[in-house]
């Protein structure tokens, strides 16, 4: 299965592609699990022993253990998915967000209310593109 695709040129950017989605089937399975209250309250309780019931990569349990949402992605991630651990653990879509980028909330806040980030240097690096 081809995971690295074409687009993965795009500095910063990894784009959710079939292949990625493969990839992380279980890891988006686990999300989704958690909008039942009784799995969220099985997590946080113990969150290597509730991991351990779904076939994650290593790569896989140990970004959703750090909390590394980037490498969550690189892993298959869909970011509607991982929204569920952002819930689970309390933490807002735009914080989450913010971290991502490596930046403090407020500061994404104010990037975004600025129009978000200029789109050069953001684009496909290859010619013709």
């Amino acid at each position: 299965m081809k995971v690295h695709e074409d687009l993965d040129d795009i500095p910063g950017t990894t784009v959710f592609t079939a292949a990625r989605s493969h990839l992380g089937f279980h890891l988006n399975q686990f999300c989704m699990s958690l909008m039942k209250p009784e799995n969220r309250e099985r997590f946080k309780h113990d969150e290597a022993a509730y991991l351990a019931k779904w076939p994650l990569s290593e790569a896989q349990r140990n970004a959703v253990l750090a909390r590394d949402y980037n490498e969550m992605i690189a892993q298959g991630g869909n970011i509607y998915f991982l929204a569920k651990i952002f819930a689970t653990d309390g933490v807002s879509f735009q914080s989450a967000a913010a971290s991502m980028s490596g930046m403090t909330t407020e500061a994404y806040a104010q990037m975004m209310l600025h129009g978000g980030r200029s789109p050069e240097g953001q684009r496909s690096i290859r010619e013709g593109r």
